[in-house]
């Protein structure tokens, strides 16, 4: 094994200025990762130099056998945290051969809306806190649960350390290191409520790239798991009862919410939102009704509120932003499984583009 470990790691610009480009894309379910891997002549210092390439979409349930090629067009790249050297992660969308973009591409809409000149105006900047769940591979119960048992209540796991409260924390290190080697602006890591569960912080980003980023962060901690032995879930309730849900709280601001005055502009965002509740919550993940009951820090999902530190509103304002009378406001209500390009994007066009 020594050896395959040192075949694993060989530093390949000793010998050759060839790279491998890991081309990733979203696949037919809208939360499946595939990627796969192609040699190139390096260094590539920007995405504009790299082909396009395609793959079998009849494979990902995003084309017919009959005429199965979908073309994948290179949008963001980051540094290979398992290959290292000069190897590159490569975030794409997805096209027909005709060029138009395919039913789940997502990322193609969300970005018109990002490069509406309304919106770039106003720099919208994203903080996302991606909640998961990590299982044990066999059982697909949490890691760290008894096998056919439960653990203690909640209370003592959040944020904990001891073997007997905290479980995966080399995982979940080794994915904060390998994403700032990547070059993710990824802000922090921390154990969640329900024992198993954790989360990671992508941001402040602007615009588009928080998508890319996020999706790049779930794309290595997939891999991550894959390591370890450990199954990887982002359901937003993984376990029926009295446990906490997975979320993607959703961080937000404009140019206009960080300036002075920004308070009014953040209160007239949020009667926006109001408006489009049951549009924002058809579009914030699947299976969101299980996680959004008024319990276990969530607002109902029928229901639409905010307030200044409530964790059981559907939006909060923090109390730094009440007092300086600027910043942002957190959108409590997307699913751990949420397409970051939908809510990002659909945040934008709601609080800047719709009219009241």
């Amino acid at each position: 094994m020594s050896l395959l470990s040192d075949l694993i790691n060989l530093n390949l610009s000793e010998t050759t200025e060839k790279i491998i480009a890991e081309y990733i894309w979203i696949g037919g379910s809208g939360m499946d990762l595939r990627s796969k891997a192609r040699t190139l002549k390096g260094p590539i210092t920007d995405v504009s130099q790299l082909p396009k390439w395609n793959y079998d979409g009849s494979s990902t349930g995003q084309a017919p056998g009959e005429d199965s090629e979908v073309i994948l067009y290179p949008q963001a790249i980051f540094k290979d945290p398992f290959r290292k050297g000069n190897n590159i992660l490569v975030m794409c969308d997805c096209y027909t051969p005709q060029g138009d973009p395919i039913p789940t591409n997502k990322r193609y809409q969300a970005a018109k809306i990002f490069q509406d000149p309304a919106v770039a105006a106003e720099e919208p900047w994203y903080g996302i806190e991606q909640e998961y769940t990590l299982l044990q591979k066999d059982v697909k119960w949490p890691l760290g649960w008894p096998v056919g048992g439960f653990p203690g209540p909640q209370g003592p796991y959040y944020c904990s350390a001891g073997a007997d409260k905290s479980f995966g924390r080399d995982i979940v290190d080794a994915h904060y290191k390998a994403c700032l080697y990547a070059g993710i602006n990824i802000s922090g890591i921390n154990g969640e409520v329900m024992p198993g569960q954790w989360e990671f912080q992508v941001g402040p980003t602007v615009g588009i790239a928080s998508g890319d980023q996020v999706w790049v962060a779930r794309y290595i901690l997939e891999r991550i798991t894959e390591i370890a032995g450990v199954v990887l879930t982002f359901d937003p309730k993984p376990i029926p009862g009295d446990w906490n849900g997975a979320g993607a709280h959703t961080n937000y601001s404009t140019k206009s919410m960080r300036e002075d005055g920004g308070y009014e502009v953040i209160k007239a965002a949020i009667e926006k939102l109001k408006l489009k509740h049951k549009e924002h919550i058809a579009a914030y993940g699947e299976g969101n009704e299980r996680r959004l009951t008024g319990r276990h820090e969530t607002a109902d999902i029928n229901t639409f509120s905010w307030g200044v530190a409530n964790r059981g509103a559907s939006v909060r304002v923090g109390r730094e932003t009440e007092k300086d009378g600027k910043g942002y406001f957190e959108d409590r209500r997307p699913a751990s499984n949420m397409d970051p390009y939908v809510v990002t994007s659909m945040i934008a066009e709601t609080t800047i583009l719709s009219k009241p």
